[in-house]
């Protein structure tokens, strides 16, 4: 028996393939969802009892890590774990260590989207042990072209350094687009002539966002922030060209594209540079995404490439406190807002040079911190943080402002 946890986009179609292909099939999500003639189980644990192997199609690596560690009391010693998902091979191995000693492991992330996942045309990209890779060869060819990449992890590393490529890439000929447009040259006409040079494929997969606006969702551009986010976070990464689309994913996620194609990234590249001020303008910035200032003070001050935020704190748009008492609320609320403000000009909580926090009760700094720590990832920038008495509004606990690369 298989055990499939994980049904997405990719996820669905996957299972279903194993089911045609006459295995017997248990299926677990966190929102059920049907696989027809799949058992759907109501816990990780349920799903995986009895299976021979076990496979995990998830968004990041800790939704991998927490729904194993959800499956271990059903999980039998002698099963073999697949890993679907795109994780990198740091989480291959702190996977391998949440596993019973004589559980197998392998590491096989695909290449292709919805449309290869339910025709069985994907790219698989194993890594493992010999004896591990014998056991799964048949179940890993129903989904597509297998690519044996290495020993353990070399799946995972493999999936990184090609979406490294092929996103990275997708980001750049979206600033191309925008570049073109500057210039008064026709996107059309350009995507025309790159059609002739190796760019080609590229072109053609940009070609209906660039003419007619976003297409059907195929590879989420939140899901390809992270994939880029994993590919420039690991020990030794130089990829600078990487990190900068990187960045601008990040900042398409922060305003709000995260559930949209990946190409959307091309109207975006194409709105931050219609807001991009010669290098020696002074702008004040107020975005429509936070609820408006007082009217004394602008959200924002752009200076070159440099970004001023002003202090952000938890108002609604009527100006009444948002969770009062509650610094976690308040904090994911300051947090939300500087997303937004940064996104508005291009950058992203990677490009924060110094942050300063305000703090009406230090002793309370852990609650802040855990919640700074889901937008502020990677290497931490210059900060400083301060006890103050109050701040001007009755209820407010938590005030942060940055200044941030552009």
């Amino acid at each position: 028996m298989i055990a499939f946890l994980g049904l997405g986009r990719m996820g669905v179609p996957m299972a279903g393939r194993l089911v045609a292909a006459g295995h017997k099939v248990a299926v677990w999500n966190r929102t059920p969802r049907d696989v027809p003639g799949a058992e759907a189980a109501p816990s990780p644990a349920a799903a995986v009892a009895g299976a021979d192997i076990v496979i995990t199609m998830l968004s990041d690596p800790d939704a991998v890590s927490g729904v194993v560690r959800a499956a271990l009391p059903g999980l039998r010693p002698e099963s073999v774990l697949v890993e679907m998902s795109t994780i990198g091979p740091d989480a291959v191995r702190r996977l391998r260590g949440l596993l019973p000693a004589g559980a197998g492991l392998v590491d096989a992330p695909v290449l292709g989207s919805v449309g290869p996942a339910a025709e069985g045309t994907l790219v698989v990209l194993a890594g493992g042990r010999r004896e591990d890779l014998d056991r799964v060869s048949d179940v890993l060819r129903v989904f597509g072209t297998v690519h044996e990449a290495g020993g353990p992890g070399a799946g995972a590393a493999t999936k990184l350094a090609v979406m490294s490529a092929m996103v990275t890439a997708q980001v750049g000929l979206a600033e191309t687009l925008a570049y073109a447009d500057a210039l008064g040259v026709g996107r059309t006409a350009l995507l025309d002539v790159l059609g002739a040079t190796p760019l080609a494929g590229l072109a053609e997969r940009l070609r209906p966002v660039a003419e007619s606006g976003p297409s059907q969702t195929r590879y989420a551009l939140g899901l390809a922030a992270k994939d880029l986010r994993l590919a420039t976070e690991g020990p030794g990464s130089r990829q600078t060209v990487t990190a900068a689309a990187r960045d601008l994913l990040t900042g398409a996620v922060a305003a709000g594209l995260a559930g949209h194609d990946l190409t959307a990234v091309v109207p975006f590249a194409a709105s931050r540079a219609a807001r991009t001020p010669g290098s020696k303008d002074v702008r004040a910035v107020n975005p429509p995404s936070v609820p408006a200032t007082n009217g004394y003070y602008s959200h924002a001050v752009r200076f070159g490439d440099l970004l001023f935020v002003s202090g952000q704190v938890a108002l609604d748009e009527d100006g009444k406190v948002v969770g009062e008492g509650d610094l976690a609320r308040q904090s994911e609320v300051v947090m939300e807002n500087l997303g937004r403000i940064l996104a508005d000009q291009g950058s992203s909580f990677g490009r924060i040079l110094h942050i300063r926090t305000f703090l009406t009760d230090m002793d309370r700094l852990r609650e802040y911190g855990e919640v700074r720590g889901r937008f502020i990832i990677g290497e931490p920038p210059a900060s400083t943080t301060v006890e103050v008495e109050r701040l001007f509004r009755p209820g407010l606990m938590i005030e942060v402002e940055v200044v941030a690369a552009l």
